[in-house]
């Protein structure tokens, strides 16, 4: 147990830890009083049955993550890691195919292990609470796509990076950012056109009042899209939602099919004004270029720590393998990444009340707004109350209480 070994496990150990507490305290808000807000979207018994929902899902999560632990540090303290590179190693192959075995072995068994609680989260737990569409057949299918698309383009991709480290010397980092940042662009591209209907269907939005009031709400702001598509989302659950997808001219709108049959056309104007919003306030260039500048630390750290040979004995390695090294890396930054993410996920807190203010000013529709932000909690089952340290810790959107009681705000100002 050497400073390495004394720093990941105590990274794993507390991030386990700090979810627990902050998942109990969440657990604390849920009281039986219905925020007055709500009152026309929820009645007692469906305001019980999201409670009971956050419920499950956190003791499902509390086990989940305590099995997981447990075998991640039963692999490395069993000595999992040297035994499983010394049979790569014996093959006496090219450094770059035992990089690919190395890893891919342990990313499938990561899956393997998920598998169970991945199906049990979806055929048990959203099945129970009314959400789950996702047949037996369509659930094996999707992981049979993600992982020929993981051998596809991950196996490039991390061939790639393996080979500028062993080849390239001390600006590997520096190229492999430049590569990764590249196939990212690439993929903002690709990715509607070419990976998106490998699961699901995407059927151009018929003409009507929908179509017609978000075009115009469209060229009203000055807002260029290259479609509005309507995707089967009831294929695998009942939840609603709408996204964008594309980059510069090739953005395309994609609304749910549940999204479109329980929401107004006023209120999915809104819901989409709030995502426009997002790019009128460049909010998609500010996480590109956070995304950016993450990578190139990440690939700097890992040049830097890549030769330290402490980071492979705090896995009983013998040898330096390149390909374990980025593997253990990945661990030793697990703290950083932990505190990261709480910065990333408060700037984006931030750009959600942008993204609101926005909607609410080119629309001048608060009402709208604020009633497709109650829908969608209630279709949601969502918790209505988080605690902070919960939000704190998790949450990339604001509370849903939180955004109606800003939004109320900003209405009586501009009124």
């Amino acid at each position: 147990m050497n400073l390495y070994a004394i720093i990941i496990l105590a990274s794993l150990l507390l991030d386990f830890a700090l979810s627990f507490i902050a998942d109990c305290f969440n657990l604390k808000t849920l009281t039986s009083k219905l925020p007055d807000p709500f009152r026309d979207v929820y009645n007692a018994q469906s305001y019980r049955k999201s409670q009971i929902y956050t419920r499950t899902r956190t003791y499902f999560a509390w086990v989940a993550g305590a099995v997981q632990l447990g075998l991640i540090l039963l692999f490395w303290f069993c000595r999992g890691f040297p035994a499983l590179d010394d049979r790569i190693h014996a093959l006496n192959l090219h450094p770059v195919w035992d990089g690919l075995i190395f890893i891919g072995i342990l990313m499938l068994g990561r899956s393997f292990l998920h598998l169970p609680f991945t199906a049990y989260e979806t055929f048990i737990i959203e099945a129970r609470f009314g959400f789950n569409k996702t047949t037996w057949r369509t659930f094996l299918t999707d992981l049979l796509k993600v992982l020929l698309l993981s051998i596809l383009i991950g196996g490039p991709v991390a061939a790639g990076i393996l080979s500028f480290f062993l080849y390239t010397g001390k600006w590997a980092w520096l190229y492999c950012w430049m590569a990764t940042f590249a196939v990212s662009l690439l993929f903002q591209y690709v990715a509607p056109a070419w990976i998106l209907p490998w699961f699901n269907r995407f059927t151009p939005l018929e003409k009507g009042e929908l179509r017609t009031r978000i075009q115009q709400y469209a060229k009203k702001i000055g807002f260029r899209i290259s479609g509005i598509y309507s995707m089967n989302g009831s294929r695998r659950s009942s939840k609603t939602n709408a996204f964008f997808t594309g980059f510069g001219r090739h953005k395309r709108i994609v609304l749910y099919d549940t999204l479109i049959a329980r929401h107004s056309v006023p209120e999915l104007v809104a819901v989409l004004a709030h995502e426009i919003g997002h790019y009128k306030k460049k909010h998609i260039f500010y996480h590109m270029l956070i995304g950016v500048l993450h990578s190139g630390f990440l690939f700097y750290l890992l040049s830097v720590f890549l030769n330290h040979p402490g980071l492979y004995e705090a896995f009983y390695m013998d040898r330096m393998p390149l390909h374990a090294g980025f593997i253990f890396f990945g661990l030793l930054y697990s703290p950083i990444e932990m505190i990261l993410s709480f910065f990333i996920n408060h700037v984006s807190r931030k750009m959600e009340y942008r993204a609101d203010r926005f909607a609410l000013e080119s629309t001048h529709d608060a009402d709208s707004f604020v009633s497709a932000l109650k829908k969608l909690s209630a279709n949601n089952l969502t918790n209505l109350k988080p605690h902070p340290l919960y939000v704190f810790l998790n949450h990339s959107h604001p509370p849903v209480l939180k955004r109606i009681e800003t939004l109320q705000s900003l209405k009586n100002q501009l009124d």
